[in-house]
């Protein structure tokens, strides 16, 4: 499938626009799946004035991607960024109260959910979030990355991607992609520095547009990665989503388990398997002397594990690249070197296991 991907990408590259570039170096493509030997993808002109000039250019691509070998059907929308002139663009409102609903509040198409929490802030949660993203695209998984962090979102800076997702109706919104994943964020919704002032009712209802309202496709796994604390967010998933289950981060002082242990009792209350724990900030290697040091202490998220009957999924060092990666938008994940390789451990690790 990873093939057909790679080859529906090659061949958009390939058909150029007018005014120079292509679909892919425009970043025009939008909402890619492939599912089988169905592609289906969203061509979204930068305004309706360009879209009206660009229906040859759809079929041309739906006609392309077609003849692909593996390749069965083909179904391609054209849509466009912004509002046509005198016309209002769709009323696309985000946060209000959450609509009631019969069934879980799970997006058609994605198989597994996976909520990754830590019960505090400042234990890496979020990076862990976005290169476990990477490195599970990278190793052929179809991957969502939700960030359920609305107060504080911060995958937006992670990923290296920020603008407003299309919204052709005003009701579905379709996401962004990055480095092979599909992304959505409340930091894409609203302008940078911009706090999100809502009391509970409007995050339950922004949480349930995320999950219920977005484009997801057909995805192996979505990773959420959830606020600190035990609050709002939380309750909404474990109560009105299907959860596969719970990934807890924490590093390995005692500080930081005291509150891990918090988030535990709070999954296991909502009936919310906890799937294993991930140990951030396990080691540092001096890159002067080869040195190893447990910045943070060692073993206290094995021996929690240990005590809960879960598994250690994985220990994660600490070092500059990660950060400087991280504020970059190029999740070190991405690349080469002993990080990246313990992420590809970890995503292997998650993959063989059946958890993702």
């Amino acid at each position: 499938m990873n093939e057909i991907r790679d080859e529906v990408e090659r061949v958009l590259a390939g058909l150029a626009l007018p005014d120079g570039g292509d679909l892919f170096s425009s970043d025009m493509v939008r909402a890619l799946s492939v599912d089988g030997g169905t592609v289906r993808f969203v061509i979204e002109a930068p305004s309706p004035e360009v879209a009206r000039h660009m229906e040859p250019l759809r079929r041309a691509a739906e006609e392309a991607v077609t003849r692909i070998e593996g390749v069965t059907s083909a179904s391609v929308a054209l849509t466009a960024h912004g509002p046509a002139e005198k016309t209002p663009p769709p009323s696309l409102k985000f946060g209000g109260h959450a609509k009631p609903q019969s069934q879980p509040m799970n997006p058609p198409g994605v198989d597994r959910i996976l909520v990754i929490g830590s019960g505090k802030g400042g234990v890496g949660k979020s990076t862990v979030s976005a290169n476990l993203a990477v490195a599970l695209a990278r190793s052929g998984r179809r991957v969502g990355l939700l960030d359920a962090d609305i107060y504080g979102p911060s995958q937006p800076r992670m990923m290296g991607i920020n603008k407003r997702p299309a919204s052709p109706d005003g009701k579905t919104i379709i996401p962004l992609h990055a480095h092979g994943v599909t992304l959505m964020s409340i930091g894409f919704m609203l302008e940078e520095g911009k706090a999100a002032v809502w009391r509970g009712p409007m995050l339950m209802g922004a949480m349930q547009q995320m999950m219920t309202q977005v484009q997801w496709g057909e995805l192996d796994v979505l990773l959420v990665d959830l606020p600190p604390g035990t609050g709002d967010v939380q309750l909404t998933l474990g109560q009105k989503a299907d959860l596969t289950g719970a990934l807890i981060v924490s590093t390995p002082q005692d500080v930081a388990l005291l509150d891990a242990r918090k988030a535990i009792d709070m999954f296991q209350t909502l009936k919310v398997p906890i799937l294993g724990m991930i140990e951030n900030m396990s080691t540092y290697i001096c890159p002067s002397c080869g040195h190893e040091a447990h910045l943070f202490g060692q073993g206290g998220v094995a021996a929690e594990a240990e005590k809960l009957g879960v598994p250690l999924l994985g220990s994660l060092p600490v070092d500059l690249d990660t950060r400087l990666s991280g504020d970059a938008g190029k999740p070190i994940a991405a690349g080469d070197g002993p990080v990246a390789q313990a992420f590809a451990q970890l995503a292997d690790r998650l993959v063989k296991d059946g958890i993702a």
